[in-house]
């Protein structure tokens, strides 16, 4: 494809984006949270950049999107409705697929490049 250049993130200023969760997904803590989307592609359906947050808990729903996450700071844990609880600290990559429900809790503050498409 000609005129397409490759994206360096070191090349890109991202608009940054702050927040708390929805307050009906907040369980506890004033998690404020940092996106920083450094490429869409042209789709819409894929993205990735820096995201970071304050301790605290929410419920999560990735219905729709599936996201690679590698947290670059901090410690968070995930649990599925079910009870599965899984933490994650600097240097832990892994995916959420697709379907989960469950809760987000940032246990010391974090930042993470993360990997989002979305599906379906």
């Amino acid at each position: 494809m000609a005129g397409v250049s490759i994206v360096s993130f070191d090349s890109v200023t991202p608009e940054r984006e702050e927040g708390l969760p929805d307050s009906s997904k907040l369980i506890s803590g004033t998690p404020l949270q940092v996106t920083e989307n450094v490429f869409e592609g042209a789709s819409g359906k894929f993205f990735t950049g820096y995201w970071s947050s304050a301790a605290g808990k929410w419920h999560v729903n990735y219905d729709g999107e599936e996201e690679f996450c590698h947290i670059l700071e901090g410690e968070i844990e995930l649990t599925s409705e079910d009870g599965d609880t899984q933490r994650f600290k600097a240097g832990d990559k892994f995916v959420v697929p697709a379907g989960f429900k469950g809760t987000w809790e940032t246990i010391e503050p974090c930042k993470k490049l993360y990997v989002i498409a979305l599906v379906g």
